[in-house]
């Protein structure tokens, strides 16, 4: 009995250890994002549109904006998902939209960026 309980604790310790790796950084989202910051602002000129409230919006709801083709047979929802691609490649989650960026290529930078998103109202 001994042997299953010291096996259970060390399974638990694992998870534990394992869950607490991959918490996303929202503070550290918000620093990566800055270079977002300087196409995705509040801005009526702003070269893309604001992504304040973009967590669970629709692709291309923004009224004020003109948004690509792309973005807006893209039909999507801006889940973690959806964030996720198309944060680390935008062309292959919308092929033809319109935004210069290659993508992020760290997944921690991502999940961080997503965190912040979430939160950015």
């Amino acid at each position: 009995m001994r042997d299953v309980l010291a096996r259970a604790g060390i399974a638990l310790t694992l998870a534990v250890a394992a869950s607490a790796a991959v918490v996303a950084d929202a503070t550290h989202g918000k620093q990566v994002f800055a270079t977002c910051a300087a196409c995705h602002s509040d801005k009526p000129d702003a070269i893309g549109p604001s992504l304040k409230g973009v967590y669970g919006r629709k692709s291309g709801a923004l009224s004020d904006f003109r948004y690509s083709n792309a973005i807006m047979r893209a039909n999507l929802t801006w889940d973690e998902a959806n964030l996720r691609d198309y944060i680390k490649d935008p062309q292959a989650k919308a092929k033809g939209n319109r935004m210069p960026f290659g993508g992020l290529s760290e997944p921690a930078d991502i999940d961080d960026v997503i965190a912040y998103l979430k939160d950015y109202k």
